[in-house]
């Protein structure tokens, strides 16, 4: 499980995001997933959970914010939702000619003494 792994690399970039600041307390996290990113947002949202407990991060607030594949169509020219990689345009049934939307996996912003 990759989501895992990506936890522990946010809590290892708030550390030397910290130590970089000369800080000492992260108040707040916010981490973007975006739907099409390949990363299980709760499965995410889980692994963090269990292993910030005694790091940086562990008397932080945690936001993840899920955002939405889109998509254009560029037969009918058609922006779309996309709940997957593989979605066809509601209107004409064609594949997106660009996904726009809901790749990003990232944090956004860390609130810091």
């Amino acid at each position: 499980m990759h989501e895992f792994s990506l936890a522990i690399e946010v809590i290892n970039l708030a550390g030397r995001e910290v130590e970089k600041r000369g800080t000492r307390k992260i108040h707040e996290i916010t981490i973007e997933v975006g739907d099409l990113s390949g990363v299980e947002a709760d499965a995410f949202e889980s692994a963090l959970g269990l292993l910030v407990r005694d790091s940086i991060l562990d008397q932080a607030h945690v936001k993840i914010l899920r955002t939405p594949g889109t998509g254009n169509c560029l037969s009918c020219q058609s922006d779309f939702e996309m709940s997957h990689r593989m979605a066809t345009c509601p209107v004409c049934s064609c594949f997106p000619s660009e996904i726009r939307g809901g790749t990003e996996f990232r944090v956004v912003s860390l609130v810091v003494d």
